[in-house]
């Protein structure tokens, strides 16, 4: 199976003996923006059967770099979230509407 996972898992898989191969890493930004897309699948995936913090922060890490190759930060995320939240508000309320 091959699959995008964290720098240091092989270290880790190494150390607990398990066998694997680097198959490649990837320098291509647009393929590793495409990798990661489909690793944040995976990871909300996870979440959803799993809403715990460790999943959540799966979803975080994979957004952050994501970011960082487009030039934002999670700083400048969440400066923005707060704007909308301000202006929008949240979800907390679960307000469902039907557009005539």
């Amino acid at each position: 199976m091959r699959k995008l996972v964290r720098d240091k898992i092989p270290e880790i898989l190494e150390k607990k003996g398990r066998r694997f191969r680097i198959v490649e890493e990837i320098r291509d930004k647009e393929r590793l923006r495409a990798l990661l897309l489909e690793k944040l699948k995976e990871e909300v995936e996870e979440f959803i059967r799993n809403p715990c913090p460790e999943e959540a922060a799966d979803i975080v890490e994979v957004i952050e770099t994501v970011l960082r190759l487009e030039g934002y930060s999670l700083n400048d995320v969440l400066s923005r979230k707060e704007v909308k939240r301000i202006e929008r508000g949240g979800f907390e309320r679960g307000i469902v509407i039907e557009l005539e």
